[in-house]
């Protein structure tokens, strides 16, 4: 979607798009330019403003809906209000400690970022997002296995972020207990701190160096560990608050609120465009169609991506209505990838 330059727009023309769309946010109401000129507070007449809100209609930036002799702010607008109009608004105080209290390193990450989708959810008011990483992205800390049955196999893998996964896997021939324990102390011994992709890489290429003259452990440990480090391509995503978005004035066509629900049902789309975010340097903001998601026509999202030691896993963020107060709604989505981030990077014990 094109943009107007900036040049386009002198002081006045900023002024009174910035007070339009302020008060539009806050009201709801389409604005005529007599109550326009009420709340933008400049000294000039009814017809001059007239004049500048007919050249912000002309440049797409506000629209007249339906009847109504008063505008509103289209996508466009809103994008040249947050890339160059809009002054952030610090977090309350309330906020930051609800914030800071409830992503605090806690007992495993899921549980972390199920609290982060439900606190964005909750402090907006609209939808929480946030997207969850995959266990290739965690160093692991300990590994046993339990036999089964003939050759099925548990295996408990326990994550340096706290999280336990169990995998019932089935290897090429069966083990003893002692022999599970020899292999699970091998791994433990030489691959705790590494990432599962990591140790596959590793041991395949000590399979390669060894070859014929492999002992039996090393081979036992790379029989078993090749089906228990297996990628793990599950995808998910955690949302929360999709009620929020029910009765909301902007958001009341049935027929796009059935299409942004089953989006989230399906979530790949929004996993999609999260993605996008993964690379962005702070807060990124995909207003009405920029999604490129029709069911978001008439929606914002506003999403920033989180770390584990500086490295990117995953990322989080809000879907509301391109009404929102993105004065408040960003610094919030800033401040819980921050304290996500954090929280994953020193989890607790």
């Amino acid at each position: 979607m094109s943009r107007p330059p900036r040049s386009e727009l002198d002081g006045r023309a900023r002024h009174l798009l910035r007070a339009l769309i302020a008060q539009y946010i806050r009201d709801g109401l389409p604005i005529g330019s007599q109550m326009l000129a009420r709340s933008a507070g400049l000294d000039v007449s009814p017809a001059t403003i007239r004049n500048v809100m007919a050249d912000l209609e002309e440049l797409g930036l506000i629209a007249a809906p339906h009847t109504s002799a008063g505008r509103v702010p289209t996508a466009q607008g809103y994008r040249v209000f947050v890339d160059s109009l809009l002054e952030l608004k610090p977090l309350n105080e309330r906020d930051v400690e609800r914030l800071r209290a409830e992503l605090a390193p806690l007992s495993g990450t899921q549980a972390l970022l199920a609290s982060a989708s439900t606190l964005l959810s909750g402090l907006s008011h609209f939808v929480g997002l946030v997207t969850v990483p995959r266990r290739e992205e965690f160093a692991f800390r300990h590994i046993d296995f339990v036999p089964l049955d003939g050759r099925r196999l548990l295996v408990i893998l326990v994550f340096t972020d706290n999280e336990v996964q169990n995998r019932v896997i089935e290897v090429g021939q069966a083990y003893s207990a002692s022999e599970l324990e020899q292999i699970a102390n091998y791994l433990n011994a030489h691959y705790t701190g590494l990432p599962l992709a990591a140790i596959r890489e590793h041991l395949v290429s000590e399979m390669a160096q060894a070859r014929s003259d492999m002992d039996r452990l090393m081979a036992a440990a790379i029989d078993v560990a090749g089906a228990a480090l297996r990628e793990d391509t599950r995808e998910d995503m955690l949302v929360s608050g999709q009620s929020n978005l029910l009765g909301m004035q902007d958001l009341s066509d049935v027929e796009r609120l059935r299409g942004l629900f089953d989006a989230f049902q399906r979530k790949q789309e929004l996993l999609r465009l999260l993605d996008r975010c993964i690379h962005a340097d702070g807060v990124r903001l995909f207003i009405g169609e920029e999604s490129g998601l029709g069911p978001l026509g008439n929606c914002s999202v506003i999403a920033a991506p989180y770390a584990v030691n500086g490295r990117v896993v995953g990322t989080l963020g809000v879907i509301g209505p391109t009404r929102m107060a993105y004065e408040r709604v960003i610094p919030m989505v800033q401040a819980a990838a921050r304290l996500v981030s954090g929280a994953l990077s020193h989890p607790g014990p």
